[in-house]
């Protein structure tokens, strides 16, 4: 196993120095769900649901928690991003919203957390407009997809 990056020898946190390191293109692909209700999933497709238009308002959450990453995860790296995609798919079967978040950048460090970022807040965005109608909504599986850039080349965990 690999030594913790983000300790010194004392144990204690630092940033990982990353100066040296060469630029490279990076991308980071993070999944997740949103599982709620049947009828909760056909008011966000129709346009019913009071607070707005669901997924557009949970896109730009996403697009702007990805821009807002090393102010909410110590440590994190502010980042040149230079480009962040929020998209949805409607499992209408098993009442999910799938959101993937895809960031992309140039520069000495991966833009993962963004990206994961980038769904979490989407996801909660989500919840949170759709609360009053579905106290039951579940966010589950918040994951890193895939990853490519740096030394590690292209790591693909999740190939749906």
């Amino acid at each position: 196993m690999e030594e913790l990056t983000h300790l010194d020898a004392r144990g204690h946190p630092k940033m990982v120095d990353i100066s040296a390191k060469p630029d490279t293109q990076r991308e980071a692909v993070a999944r997740g769900s949103v599982i709620m209700q049947a009828a909760t999933l056909d008011l966000i497709k129709k346009g019913g649901v009071v607070k707005g238009d669901v997924l557009a308002v949970a896109r730009l959450a996403g697009i702007m928690a990805a821009k807002r990453t090393p102010d909410l995860i110590p440590l994190c790296h502010p980042l040149l991003i230079g480009d962040v995609e929020v998209d949805f798919s409607l499992d209408e079967g098993n009442c999910i919203v799938e959101i993937t978040a895809t960031v992309r950048s140039i520069g000495k460090t991966g833009v993962e957390m963004e990206a994961l970022t980038a769904v979490a807040v989407a996801a909660l965005t989500i919840y949170d407009m759709c609360k009053a109608v579905d106290r039951g909504i579940k966010i589950e599986d918040i994951r890193l997809a895939r990853k490519s850039g740096g030394k590690s080349g292209v790591i693909n965990l999740d190939p749906t």
